[in-house]
């Protein structure tokens, strides 16, 4: 299992079957507000449902092809992130988040992804990362843009979420554009 302490609240971790239950109540909790920009809340009904996605992401961690960790907040599970994939080929990946909607606007999202930014580029040797985020979603656009990704560009009609298509924003951060800090510890 790996850990990663952002701060002395916040830290991340892989998401384990032993987090289903939790990570199930937390997607119940705010199923509304994630469903307004992910379909996966539509797909999860039950615990079983979760576990099946941690299993799944585990199978990805084990090939080196991306993974989901927990975010965790106070010792409380408050939403996810990861890799979505590993494009080893081409020396690139694709971060992933969302939180609970009481968890929002706290900054765990912003130092989420810049421990996953400095992980990818440090330590995976990885030459760019992306975040696509539906163009209305204006809380999850500020979290690249805050970070100083380039917008490179939108895909139109992208995606068809609750019968309306969805416009995606597609970020890109190079390694040599990304200045870290060091405030995030590595991963254990």
């Amino acid at each position: 299992m790996f850990k990663a302490t952002i701060n002395n609240e916040t830290y991340l971790s892989l998401l384990e079957t032993r987090h289903a239950t939790e990570l199930f109540q937390l997607i119940d909790s705010s199923r509304e507000s994630i469903r307004e920009w992910l379909e996966f809340p539509d797909l999860t009904h039950q615990v079983e449902d979760t576990d099946a996605f941690i299993r799944r992401s585990l199978k990805r961690f084990s090939e080196n092809d991306g993974y989901w960790a927990g975010i965790w907040y106070r010792n409380k599970l408050a939403g996810s992130i990861g890799f979505l994939y590993m494009d080893w080929k081409n020396k690139k990946t694709e971060i992933g988040y969302w939180l609970g909607k009481e968890y929002e606007g706290l900054g765990l999202a912003t130092s989420s992804c810049k421990l996953l930014i400095n992980h990818a580029f440090e330590e995976l040797g990885l030459h760019k990362v992306q975040i696509g985020v539906a163009a209305n979603n204006l809380k999850s656009r500020a979290i690249p843009e805050r970070l100083k990704f380039t917008n490179e560009g939108v895909i139109r009609h992208y995606e068809l979420l609750h019968g309306a298509y969805l416009d995606r924003v597609v970020y890109g951060l190079l390694k040599e554009e990304w200045e870290p800090e060091n405030e995030s510890q590595a991963f254990i």
